[in-house]
């Protein structure tokens, strides 16, 4: 009965059975994402020179 458990649960676990993995394929960035990307990078910038003349004033 131990012989037939672990063959069963060999057989179970066979990689054969397992799927391929199938990597994603990266989609291009559309214009509106690029706009909202520039529009952050842009907030970043405006509020570290707000931090720098804030702290630069104490």
């Amino acid at each position: 009965m131990r012989y037939l458990t672990v063959l069963i649960a060999t057989l179970i676990a066979s990689p054969v059975l397992a799927k391929s993995f199938d990597r994603p394929i990266p989609q291009a960035q559309s214009a509106t994402a690029e706009f909202w990307y520039a529009l952050a990078c842009l907030a970043l910038i405006a509020s570290m020179i707000a931090v720098h003349r804030l702290v630069s004033r104490r």
